[in-house]
């Protein structure tokens, strides 16, 4: 088929997926222009020991995202450490998706750095979904100042895989009726969401490619995985149905972890950390009115058997109260033995929304609830943790990080 053909034939459904390039590590080069064309890293401040990702030009020198910062300073001895500010980069990416808006208000927001547009309906006003792509590309580096990669196709998993062909900085298009051919020498592990067990049962089965899977009956796969099953045959044909996910699904936990500098057998380190990540659920509890009776409180530690000591730690009575849920961390630090400690964790988990009934202490809670409330109203204007528990003041060495599942509304919008 011609180009002009492809312009002129109407898509039954056209999908244009974003994906920006070393999104971090690229937002830091626009906002230093010292840092251009550099091979940069992004660590967890100025202690971290890892790069969570870093420039193109660091990726020349095999460097990747999880290379130890000494790994990669031997690699490369003039990489560049910079510490993340996860407060900028959510910034960046919420004006982004906001922006992208402006596409098609059919948007689902995948992750801090990717999204999908649905550009099926908006076909009379791009002529072609090549348009919608090419516009999609010019708002990322107009508002974001930072380039992407775009994928076009008829479905989400081509039009994602297709950006991840061509990055840096390009765009593909599949029209639907050449996706099939498009995926069939793709690994099928390569593809969004299939790994680990699913990738081994495929392999078992002498599925390898995506042109593998036309010969394994949909029903075998059905019967071990449900429905998700069922979505990855379809995947591997170029023919994925999945619509786009517009909504923020009530959260079933909400957790906050840190990783801290390796080995750490300080107690006083475990203490802070471990207050810090109680006071920051609770204000995450607080700010979407949930309350939760239960915790998972965890270290990540160096063991021959076992990677984590972590317990579940029940409250008294539901509780988004950081001081009761600092109480429960403590118990921790009864089980731990002084091994060397790689990161902490506290998930609040079984959620309820939050109640005003009147608790055993009665006056007492009263009284705390309008601390945090006070609390919360100071730090939602001057910013987080300007006003904290005494012991949380000195605590530059904590910076924010910004999960990959971070959305720019809803319960995952905090950092």
């Amino acid at each position: 088929m011609s180009h002009e053909e492809l312009l002129r034939r109407r898509w039954n459904r056209a999908i244009v997926f974003v994906d920006m390039d070393a999104f971090f590590a690229s937002i830091e080069q626009n906002a230093r222009p010292e840092l251009r064309n550099k091979p940069i890293g992004i660590t967890n401040g100025l202690t971290g020991t890892c790069f969570i990702t870093c420039s193109y030009e660091a990726r020349k020198y095999g460097i990747k995202t999880g290379t130890r910062l000494k790994e990669a300073q031997h690699l490369c001895p003039h990489v560049q450490q910079v510490p993340a500010r996860a407060e900028l980069y959510a910034k960046v990416s919420t004006d982004i998706m906001s922006a992208l808006q402006s596409v098609t208000p059919d948007i689902e927001v995948f992750s801090v750095d990717e999204a999908f547009l649905d550009v099926t309906n908006c076909q009379g006003i791009y002529k072609n979904p090549i348009h919608a792509g090419e516009l999609a590309k010019k708002i990322v580096e107009e508002v974001g100042g930072v380039t992407c990669s775009v994928g076009v196709s008829g479905d989400k998993t081509t039009a994602k895989h297709a950006a991840k062909v061509v990055k840096p900085d390009g765009l593909l298009v599949v029209p639907p009726w050449l996706a099939r051919a498009h995926l069939k020498d793709v690994l099928v592990t390569e593809l969004s969401g299939i790994a680990g067990g699913i990738g081994e049962f495929l392999n078992d089965r002498k599925v390898y490619v995506c042109g593998d899977m036309a010969k394994l009956p949909i029903g075998e796969l059905a019967r071990r995985f449900g429905n998700v099953g069922r979505r990855i045959w379809y995947m591997a044909q170029g023919v994925d149905s999945e619509p786009l996910n517009r909504t923020v699904a009530p959260p079933k936990s909400i957790g906050h972890g840190k990783v801290m500098p390796p080995n750490t057998k300080s107690l006083s380190v475990l203490k802070t950390y471990l207050h810090h990540m109680s006071e920051k659920v609770a204000a995450r509890l607080r700010k979407h009115a949930l309350e939760a009776r239960s915790f998972f409180i965890g270290f990540r530690i160096k063991h021959a058997k076992h990677k984590w000591l972590a317990g579940k730690f029940q409250a008294e009575e539901p509780t988004n109260d950081g001081r009761k849920i600092w109480l429960l961390a403590k118990k921790l630090l009864d089980r731990w033995n002084g091994e060397g400690v790689f990161q902490v964790q506290i998930t609040a988990i079984d959620l309820r929304p939050s109640g005003n009934q009147l608790s055993f202490f009665g006056v007492l809670d009263e009284q705390r609830q309008c601390l945090n409330r006070a609390m919360d109203q100071i730090n939602e204007r001057f910013g987080e943790f300007a006003v904290a528990p005494a012991t949380l003041l000195q605590r530059s060495d904590m910076p924010n990080v910004i999960a990959p599942s971070w959305k720019p509304i809803g319960h995952r919008r905090t950092v």
